[in-house]
């Protein structure tokens, strides 16, 4: 074998596996399509300036991404086959949404315009955030869908009606869910610790109806029992805050919290999910990059995107799979 006298520079993929890159999602035709929403709706000015670390996530995934998976045809045993198992199925990194510093505000309506077309298109989207406020524009972006069931992992309930005046921000995002009415069974795993939530707002979620599991007694229990706790049928829609996982396995995120959910377990949630029912799209969030060890968190955060893609193709979900 001779080697050639360079080769290209050793750096992170532009694009989450290098899939294809569509910026034109009135153009799109894809069966996913991943998407970066690095800003949220800021609490203080510094989050707002680029002080939140979790801008840098959706770059920090694809970088590593390399690692994720060496090729889409290459076998893997989390999924007993090639991820998409020898399917056409069409996978397209649509980039990220941009934000404008001088207008926060305008950042949400960008980023529910680009869900809903890509929605629209028919295509599972997958967005890698930014904070958790980052998925209600792209819960407001499924409106007049059927029943939705949104499964949440998470370390903390994320009810808050607001926080400083802010009603969008990270602690509120199933509080904005329930209140739409495509919107149905909430659930909840892996709460533990303390976060923003206050009586209230735990009350306030269980008059709604939401299934709260806290990671205790999914550990005692096992992921198989909660998935029995999930209603059959689906639509499902996966949002996942990093810190919902064991920070043993997701190290890099701003609010650590011991005993969380293991990614053995998520695999078995993910694979669970669409067994019962079609998944319309995941979030992974709050990732904060600089804070990650050895790539470990972004690295894990896309083999939980991989483990959707490759089980979903195996339902038969996708256009020709």
């Amino acid at each position: 074998m001779t080697l050639p006298l360079t080769v290209p520079p050793r750096q992170g993929l532009l694009t989450f596996m290098d899939f294809p890159l569509c910026t034109d999602l009135d153009a799109l035709e894809a069966d996913v399509a991943i998407i970066g929403m690095p800003y949220g709706d800021p609490y203080t000015f510094d989050e707002g300036g680029g002080g939140q670390d979790q801008i840098h996530a959706p770059t920090a995934v694809r970088a590593e991404s390399a690692r994720i998976s060496v090729s889409p045809d290459q076998y893997d045993f989390d999924l007993g086959g090639t991820m998409l198992d020898g399917k056409p199925v069409r996978v397209v990194d649509c980039g990220d949404v941009p934000g404008d510093h001088h207008d926060f505000a305008s950042h949400y309506p960008r980023a529910e315009a680009a869900a809903r077309k890509i929605i629209g298109a028919g295509a599972m989207i997958i967005t890698i955030g930014g904070d958790h406020g980052v998925p209600i524009p792209v819960f407001r972006a499924f409106e007049g869908h059927d029943t939705i069931t949104l499964v949440h992992v998470d370390a903390h309930l994320d009810w808050r009606d607001e926080v400083n005046g802010a009603t969008e921000g990270y602690s509120s995002p199933i509080r904005r869910a329930a209140e739409l009415d495509w919107f149905g069974p909430i659930i909840q795993i892996g709460l533990r610790g303390q976060g923003s939530a206050r009586t209230g707002e735990v009350r306030d979620a269980e008059a709604y109806g939401a299934d709260l599991i806290p990671a205790h007694d999914l550990h005692a229990m096992g992921m198989a029992a909660v998935l029995d706790r999930i209603p059959d049928g689906g639509p499902y829609y996966l949002t996942v805050d990093a810190d919902g996982l064991d920070p043993t396995e997701m190290p890099a995120v701003a609010a650590p919290v011991p005993g969380g959910v293991s990614f053995q377990q998520m695999r078995t949630l993910i694979h669970g999910l669409v067994a019962k029912g079609p998944v319309l799209g995941m979030d992974i969030v709050e990732i904060t990059p600089s804070r990650d060890v050895n790539g470990i968190t972004s690295l894990t955060a896309g083999r939980l995107i991989v483990n959707l893609i490759g089980a979903a193709t195996r339902t038969g979900q996708f256009t020709g799979s």
